[in-house]
C-alpha cells in the first residue's frame, strides 16, 4: 500500500492501527506520526522509542475508535 494512501486515512480518521508486511503491527496518532515522502519512510514517536516504519510496506489499516480502559 502506498504511504500517500496511510497518510490519507489517518488525516481522515486521526488514529489507525497498520500492519506491516513483516507482521509488526503500529497505533499511529496524527500528534505522533511523521511521513517523509523523500525517503518513504513513516516516523512514530512514542514515549519510550522512535520508529522508522517502511512507508510502502503497511500491507492493512484498521481504522481505531476511543474506548475506556477498564
Amino acid at each position: 500500500m502506498k504511504m500517500e494512501a496511510v497518510k490519507a486515512e489517518l488525516e481522515k480518521w486521526g488514529e489507525l492501527l497498520i500492519t506491516t508486511a513483516g507482521g509488526q503491527g503500529y497505533e499511529i496518532h496524527l500528534g505522533d506520526t511523521e511521513f517523509d515522502l523523500s525517503a518513504r519512510v513513516i516516523r512514530l514517536h512514542t514515549p519510550t522509542a522512535e520508529f522508522t516504519i517502511e512507508g510502502d510496506a503497511v500491507e492493512s489499516i484498521q481504522q481505531h475508535y476511543g474506548h475506556t480502559n477498564k
